[in-house]
């Protein structure tokens, strides 16, 4: 017997399904079950009862987002799908109570994961949280959102971004240009987050006020960051020297979230990651968070994911 959902709106149901039934394929392909529609009703049908359970169990908590009167996108149903595999589906309501930020349209910025929401909940409690996770995860751009969000409610100062220009071994001098010129396709990412919540203008003036600062990591060094939001990108391209002397900058009223992918080191030969060397030294001290996200965290394209999975299955073995 196929499972049954009864919608009492047809507007309900039409969003439910998505435009040109986008989500309910999307579910049939992703847990090979069918999925018909007439009307106010919806049924799930397959071979396997516990994929039928879990397509409609993802139905039944997305429709429940719709009924509070919230769109829902097929980046939703992809990250429901992947919250009903890793049995968190449960938490799945929690991901639309609590806004982050607003963008610089007025749309509310929300985590879109459990893992995710840990991360932010992490930034929030501590004054020094490591984002470790491969692309995707929104690692960095959460970071810089809630950045953002502290600026405009006043509780920090300024905003400092920073990552290793590994590819130019941080030797700056010889490309043309003033700093920001030379350091700005290396922080590309940040911007990308800077603009979506403040908008190209406010970022750009900001940043000419100074409260907002861009510079490589060698730019850290003798530095004390006071009542800062500090962000060190793409952390795993430092070395243990240079995460030692970005740790230590950290100074009184200051946050520092450090981001990066242990998987994706580009460092020269035999040197060492400054990241995975520091969480090693670090996991066991109290104030420091440690937050690790993996592919179920992906909120890109869902080949990302499977994408990722491919890689660690290969480098396992």
């Amino acid at each position: 017997m196929p499972n049954i959902i009864n919608i009492d709106s047809l507007d309900e149901a039409q969003a439910l399904i998505g435009a040109n039934d986008s989500h309910i394929t999307y579910l049939e392909e992703e847990f090979g079950v069918k999925i018909h529609t007439l009307g106010n009703e919806i049924t799930v049908s397959g071979d396997d009862e516990e994929n039928v359970e879990l397509a409609e169990d993802v139905l039944l908590h997305l429709l429940k987002i719709i009924q509070r009167g919230m769109s829902i996108s097929l980046r939703d149903v992809q990250s429901a799908a992947m919250m009903a595999k890793n049995d968190t589906i449960e938490y799945l309501q929690d991901l639309y109570n609590e806004e982050i930020a607003k963008d610089v349209k007025g749309k509310s910025i929300k985590a879109k994961t459990t893992g995710q929401r840990q991360y932010v909940d992490s930034i929030r409690k501590h004054d020094l949280t490591f984002g470790i996770g491969p692309a995707g995860t929104g690692k960095t751009f959460l970071a810089v959102v809630i950045a953002c969000q502290m600026l405009r409610e006043n509780q920090v100062k300024r905003i400092v971004l920073t990552r290793p220009a590994v590819e130019a071994g941080e030797n700056l001098g010889f490309l043309p240009g003033d700093l920001k010129e030379k350091v700005d396709p290396y922080l590309r990412p940040l911007y990308d987050g800077l603009h979506a919540v403040l908008g190209v203008e406010t970022t750009d003036r900001l940043i000419e006020r100074g409260v907002i600062e861009v510079a490589p990591l060698a730019y850290m060094r003798g530095r004390t960051l006071n009542e800062a939001f500090v962000i060190l990108d793409e952390a795993q391209n430092t070395t243990e020297m240079q995460m030692k002397m970005f740790l230590t900058r950290l100074g009184f009223g200051s946050k520092m979230i450090v981001t990066g992918d242990e998987t994706q080191i580009d460092l020269p030969g035999s040197t060492k990651s400054g990241l995975v060397e520091s969480v090693k030294r670090l996991e066991n001290i109290k104030g420091i968070a440690i937050k690790r996200m993996d592919e179920t965290d992906v909120v890109r394209h869902p080949l990302v994911s499977k994408i990722i999975l491919a890689y660690e299955k290969d480098t396992q073995l």
